[in-house]
């Protein structure tokens, strides 16, 4: 009987969400809604979106003008040369100064899918290392990213790679945004990246 009303208690939370309509974040044309920050390059190819290293070499972001809360994102990238990025959550920026939450995008063994808080805490929560198998280097990836108050969760290939609940990431407020990783030799292509908000009822 108690699993039951515990069944039933969840239920009626589920309830209490829902999931708006998906945005398409980018228009595979240009970068319109997006703002550049730094001076590596984030440019449209093919109905891509790529970002490689400029000529400095240093950390580049790429972000929405708007801000997002709890939403589930989805994307794909592939990764060239280095590969090191991330997809940062509920992030603001002071030039190329972050104050959010990244998930990891990078090569084989660099913990892809884990989360990051950047000029903060550092990693959070890495995945456990034998789910690094689901990256495919040089090939389309998948990513989700489910954000719901304290509790945000990341897929990598339909494989869920880690779930965390946090305080802080709950209270934090910003944009979506794309991270080239400083170091250079870096090239990361993007591609159907869409935002599904998701509203308390």
């Amino acid at each position: 009987m108690k699993q039951l009303i515990t069944i039933a208690l969840a239920f009626l939370a589920f309830q209490g969400i829902y999931a708006q309509e998906t945005i398409d974040l980018f228009n595979g044309k240009n970068l319109d809604g997006w703002v550049n920050h730094g001076e590596e390059k984030w440019y449209v190819e093919n109905g891509e979106l790529i970002c490689e290293s400029g000529p400095k070499a240093e950390y580049g972001y790429l972000s929405t003008e708007d801000f997002y809360g709890d939403f589930e994102l989805t994307l794909e990238f592939k990764q060239e040369a280095d590969g090191n990025s991330g997809v940062f959550i509920r992030s603001t920026f002071d030039g190329t100064k972050v104050s959010g939450w990244q998930v990891e995008v990078a090569p084989p063994g660099l913990h892809t899918g884990g989360i990051y808080e950047s000029y903060g805490r550092g990693w959070l929560i890495k995945p456990d290392p034998e789910l690094d198998k689901n990256l495919k280097m040089g090939d389309w990836n998948t990513m989700k990213i489910r954000a719901v108050d304290t509790k945000i969760t990341s897929w990598l290939n339909g494989v869920k790679m880690v779930e965390l609940d946090d305080e802080k990431i709950g209270a934090g407020k910003g944009a979506v945004a794309l991270q080239i990783h400083d170091g250079g030799g870096i090239k990361v292509k993007w591609r159907n990246i869409k935002i599904k908000p998701i509203t308390a009822q």
